[in-house]
């Protein structure tokens, strides 16, 4: 545990009853469950960008993971994941992307309006929320965790009495000692993405072109050729929710570490400069894109993995692709192993596993538990799960499915004076049932039209303090 400052001679910021640090879709979801479920313990939620949502508003616009891959699709999560897209549907801010490069169904969204339903929600629910504000030791006192931020403030001191750490890199668990795995150390970790949006497409003449077909050739034929010097021969650029403009994860920046701010300028860089190559590319040989151009980067490089925690539990390939439903599941997920990766002849590709049968499995408690946490669970990419999992459950569906289920636990281990590891998880099924989360493989095939959403899926009733006051 990290000792580098002396944290009772700083101020005391607040004490809270849980305290998530991450307010990336994981995070908040942790924090709204939690807060939904009991309001009479605190909750504190910490963001060190300006704005919530993660990887959900800084670079991506699609939510995965809702709906299993094939002809026969499922939606196999629910609960708060629903509400968020129930709140994004009632204005027209989403749509369904049918079975889009391989991953099955996605939610498409606009990541701006989400930042405002993020922090609706979370304001509604009476959080303590903080951003601009960033973890840079722990320590404890008691029974409980001094966490040390920095922000404009100065140094602050946070106690919490349970920690969710939602940080993506896994950031509590390294500071108060907890075991984990680098990516990187046993298999090539996944590549990092800059992503970017264009506009002034004209996609009616991209669609009558060949559309992702044609795309994926034209792409094919600018690496061979040498007409463009791009970084794979593989990449998707989709509509948005804003008219004549599309987002895309096409660019690839491999071999260098998030957690090494050297290596991490580095790649920012690289990403920017490879975004403008694909600018080159679409603007000569995509039809539509004439007169198209770059309109905006992600806030960030994207960041697939860097630190993955030693859990309770590890979730394996071997599990997944078995498509094993345990006991002791909290959610399920669907998504396919999507590991995108060096092929063997050093080329940046994306290597694809279905899930076999019905193409779902479920995830065991343990894998958000840190080993022998009493009162910490880590949620989002740095869950414990091996390379290949992790490549299958990182979709945001599932983190949020991480997030829900971490928010009742700490609930739960507050209520009942449980320790993480030792959880009733029985108990804890029953809470996520009746907050409208998925435990078992629905028997109904989803619409997965482009108004699927809103056809089978309406905006739920309030979660309404009966409910609240039913959970243990």
């Amino acid at each position: 545990m990290a000792t580098v400052f002396n944290h009772l001679h700083i101020p005391l910021l607040a004490e809270t009853d849980i305290l998530v640090i991450g307010a990336g879709s994981a995070g908040c979801v942790a924090a709204l469950s939690a807060a939904s479920c009991d309001q009479n313990l605190s909750v504190m939620l910490v963001e060190r960008y300006g704005f919530p949502g993660g990887s959900s508003t800084q670079m991506l616009d699609t939510f995965y993971g809702f709906f299993t891959p094939g002809a026969t699709s499922r939606k196999i999560v629910g609960g708060w994941p629903d509400r968020i897209v129930n709140e994004l549907d009632k204005v027209g801010a989403v749509f369904l992307r049918p079975n889009t490069y391989g991953a099955g169904t996605g939610v498409n969204y606009n990541p701006e309006r989400l930042k405002l339903v993020w922090d609706q929600f979370i304001q509604q629910q009476g959080i303590r929320y903080l951003l601009h504000t960033t973890l840079i030791d722990v320590a404890t006192e008691g029974e409980q965790y001094a966490c040390i931020f920095w922000n404009k403030g100065g140094f602050q001191k946070v106690l919490a009495r349970r920690v969710i750490d939602a940080s993506g890199d896994a950031d509590f668990c390294h500071l108060a000692g907890f075991a984990y795995e680098l990516a990187g150390q046993h298999e090539p970790a996944q590549s990092l993405t800059t992503t970017f949006r264009m506009s002034n497409v004209e996609l009616d003449e991209y669609e009558q072109a060949g559309g992702k077909t044609m795309l994926a050739r034209k792409m094919q034929e600018a690496v061979t050729s040498g007409r463009h010097p791009l970084p794979r021969k593989e990449g998707s650029a989709h509509e948005m929710n804003a008219q004549k403009c599309i987002s895309t994860v096409a660019v690839k920046v491999a071999g260098l570490s998030a957690l090494n701010a050297d290596e991490l300028t580095n790649a920012e860089v690289e990403g920017r400069r490879q975004a403008f190559i694909y600018e080159d590319f679409f603007r000569d040989d995509v039809p539509g894109y004439q007169n198209a151009n770059i309109i905006g980067l992600s806030h960030q490089i994207g960041v697939r993995e860097t630190r993955r925690v030693y859990g309770e539990h590890r979730l394996t390939k071997e599990e997944c692709l078995a498509g094993l439903l345990p006991d002791d599941r909290i959610f399920l997920c669907g998504a396919p192993i999507e590991d995108h990766r060096h092929d063997a002849n050093g080329a940046d590709e994306t290597y694809w596993e279905y899930i076999p049968g019905l193409g779902v499995y479920g995830v065991p408690y343990g894998t958000i538990v840190p080993k022998g946490s009493q009162s910490v669970w880590v949620v989002g990419r740095c869950f414990s799960a091996t390379h290949d999992a992790h490549a299958s459950c990182r979709s945001m569906a599932q983190t949020m499915s991480m997030g829900q289920a971490a928010g009742l636990a700490a609930i739960q281990s507050l209520r009942n004076g449980e320790a993480a590891n030792r959880l009733n998880v029985k108990q804890l099924q029953q809470n996520l049932r009746e907050l409208g989360a998925i435990l078992d493989i629905p028997e109904t095939v989803a619409d997965t039209s482009r108004q699927g959403w809103k056809n089978n899926f309406p905006v739920s009733a309030e979660w309404g303090q009966e409910q609240r006051s039913a959970l243990t």
